[in-house]
């Protein structure tokens, strides 16, 4: 079915509404802070899939290999007939692993903010897979009320890869968890990818790649900000900064200000200190009682578990 032109370009613009009003409350507030989702334009999950293929970057090969070992276990655990929901399936690589075990799946619904990035993945995948029902849906995954009818008669199986859970506030993945559950509904079930707690340096060295290409995703967001509000950030005036807090057990990831200057934004005047940071991602690391105590206040219990054998990643079922 053939979307309208005109309700695209409402999207779109209800999509830049939202960014401008989130930019501009973020820089205005004490610390400042941008939503993490908004790293992820076109050329922000580009390259979040190009940091995905970083030596240093542990998770998403080692999620890929445990999905690859245990595909047909997870399958079973599914069921057959199944409606796969993808939250932010970006390019749906790790998705594939499962599809190829899934052949009976009655569809697969990929959920993401960046729609011209899904539009594009789900373009791909019906040309990959042509006996696949592909039911994308644009939007952000922690407002989402409702999934496609053509899924109602099936078990709902939520896929959350990629230790995205770990981008979220303690508080906000129990939030999350609540409402998946609601989505996924009583009999339905969550495959959970969780970044795993390890040494500090590893953890230092998997968001501070030597090519430099998470400085290029995080400094992205000034690029996009200049593009969509008129702003005028010098990208040469900022530096990506992140590091492992271990005792809130997460990953700090925010950009700074490498001089005392001042910065337009949508016809807003915002100044900088040099050294001021401006927060925009989280990435929390989790133990298996932390992950079985996020499970129980969602409202899920965890059915099976797997990990690889130096213990970096873990991927959970959850019932």
């Amino acid at each position: 079915m053939n979307v309208p032109l005109l309700a695209i370009a409402e999207g779109e613009r209800a999509d830049r509404d939202a960014f401008r009003r989130d930019v501009l409350a973020g820089l205005a507030g004490s610390p400042r802070a941008i939503p993490a989702k908004y790293l992820y334009d076109a050329r922000g999950s580009a390259l979040f899939d190009a940091i995905c293929e970083q030596p240093e970057y542990y998770p998403t090969r080692t999620e890929a290999a445990i999905l690859r070992r245990h595909a047909d276990e997870i399958a079973r655990l599914a069921g057959p007939g199944c409606a796969l929901v993808e939250y932010g399936s970006g390019s749906s690589v790790k998705t594939r692993l499962l599809l190829g075990a899934m052949p009976d799946l009655h569809a697969y619904v990929p959920i993401d903010i960046s729609r011209q990035h899904l539009d594009a993945t789900a373009r791909r995948l019906r040309e990959d897979y042509p006996g696949l029902r592909v039911d994308p849906v644009t939007g952000d995954y922690m407002a989402l009320d409702a999934l496609p009818p053509t899924i109602d008669d099936a078990r709902r199986i939520g896929f959350f890869p990629g230790s995205t859970i770990g981008n979220l506030m303690p508080e906000e993945a129990v939030l999350f968890l609540r409402r998946a559950r609601r989505l996924l509904r009583t009999d339905g079930a969550l495959i959970l990818g969780v970044d795993l707690k390890k040494d500090p340096r590893r953890l230092h060295d998997a968001y501070n790649d030597r090519a430099g290409i998470t400085a290029q995703f995080t400094l992205n967001l000034l690029r996009r900000m200049n593009r969509e509000l008129e702003a005028n950030f010098d990208l040469s005036a900022f530096a990506h900064d992140a590091f492992y807090n271990e005792a809130a057990g997460r990953i700090e990831i925010y950009f700074r200000s490498l001089r005392n200057q001042t910065v337009t934004v949508a016809d807003r005047r915002f100044t900088f200190v040099e050294g001021e940071r401006v927060h925009t991602e989280y990435s929390y690391k989790y133990d298996d009682a932390g992950i079985a105590e996020l499970a129980r206040k969602g409202g899920f219990s965890i059915a099976a578990s797997w990990t690889d054998h130096a213990r970096l990643f873990a991927v959970f079922f959850l019932r």
